[in-house]
């Protein structure tokens, strides 16, 4: 028997519970690891929230690291001791315990602390897929960064910094424009004071940027359309302020034939070989010095209820890790 946290009933943070659950031997193809750190991410909340459904009774999280405990029938990639990680679930990871298929981990470098790899994990391979594999940013680029100073933002300021390019970064204080600057963002926008549109076409000469990365949502969508440049793409790629409204494609074309998506992580390493080449990248960046952990909450994992609502309160910044 083990421990869990789990909701049965989609809702707020009071959901969670954390509870005793049976944690079966590993099926083939399947390895068992005991977790040691669990990255929090936004997703995570969607799922409680029941915007992402999930079958109940369910147990949220889609990134864990620890050790290997037992391998399945067929598995010779991975042996008992081994310290292994995964950026994209399946969800499962709020646990001490799990079994988890073996071609969704990798093994952690003894270069990077279990700490360091469960808060850089899935949001290394996020800014990996958002800035190399769907919209290619250049050296010389400027793009708009939302929530500049938070789990993503850092690692995006980092990561796009190390390739030249020009960061327009929006926070919600001064102390976080303080923090993505340490990171890597070029200008930062204090969107509660400053119209962060106005602020784009002033940093850019009133020519737009051709990227924007938006994680926060319906509070900032309409106001990033309009800073895009002639066929640049708008990516929102979260929901912290809710959903965002719905567009007519012919607002797109009369507004410079933009691109809209709505990207997700699991489809960037829905394959092995997608996994192995975003999260060889991001352990590259890692080696090299260009991505550093800024962890700054950690909870223990039965806290996870309080993790939550520090999340969605937008009292966080940098990473947030649960630990056992």
């Amino acid at each position: 028997m083990t421990y869990a946290v789990r909701f049965s009933a989609t809702g707020g943070p009071d959901v969670l519970k954390w509870e005793k659950v049976d944690v079966p031997d590993p099926r083939p193809g399947e390895v068992r690891i005991r977790h040691t750190a669990i990255g929090l991410n936004f997703i995570d909340t969607y799922h409680r929230s029941g915007l992402y459904p999930m079958p109940l009774p369910a147990v949220p999280g889609i990134e864990g690291v620890g050790i290997v405990e037992a391998v399945g029938e067929g598995v010779n990639t991975f042996k008992e001791g081994t310290r292994v990680g995964y950026p994209a679930g399946p969800a499962g990871a709020y646990c001490e315990v799990r079994s988890i298929l073996a071609d969704r981990l990798i093994e952690i470098p003894d270069s990077v602390s279990d700490q360091d790899a469960a808060a850089l994990l899935t949001k290394g391979c996020t800014v990996e897929f958002l800035v190399r594999r769907l919209y290619r940013v250049n050296p010389g680029d400027t793009v708009l960064l939302h929530a500049a100073a938070g789990g993503v933002g850092l690692i995006a300021c980092q990561w796009l910094s190390s390739i030249g390019a020009i960061v327009i970064g929006t926070v919600g204080s001064k102390e976080k424009a303080a923090l993505a600057k340490e990171n890597g963002c070029t200008h930062t926008v204090l969107y509660r004071e400053e119209n962060f549109e106005n602020a784009v076409m002033d940093i850019t000469g009133g020519k737009g940027v051709p990227v924007v990365y938006d994680s926060v949502g319906a509070a900032t969508f309409d106001q990033s359309i309009n800073c895009l440049a002639r066929r640049g793409m708008m990516v929102t790629f979260g929901n912290a302020t809710g959903p965002v409204p719905a567009v007519s494609p012919a607002t797109l074309a009369q507004k410079g034939s933009l691109i809209l998506t709505r990207p997700s992580l699991m489809d960037y390493v829905a394959d092995r070989d997608d996994l192995i080449t975003s999260t060889s990248s991001v352990l590259m960046k890692i080696a090299t010095g260009a991505l550093k952990a800024n962890i700054r909450q950690i909870f223990a994992l039965q806290h996870a209820r309080q993790a939550h609502s520090a999340l969605e309160a937008r009292k966080t910044s940098g990473q947030t890790i649960l630990t056992l």
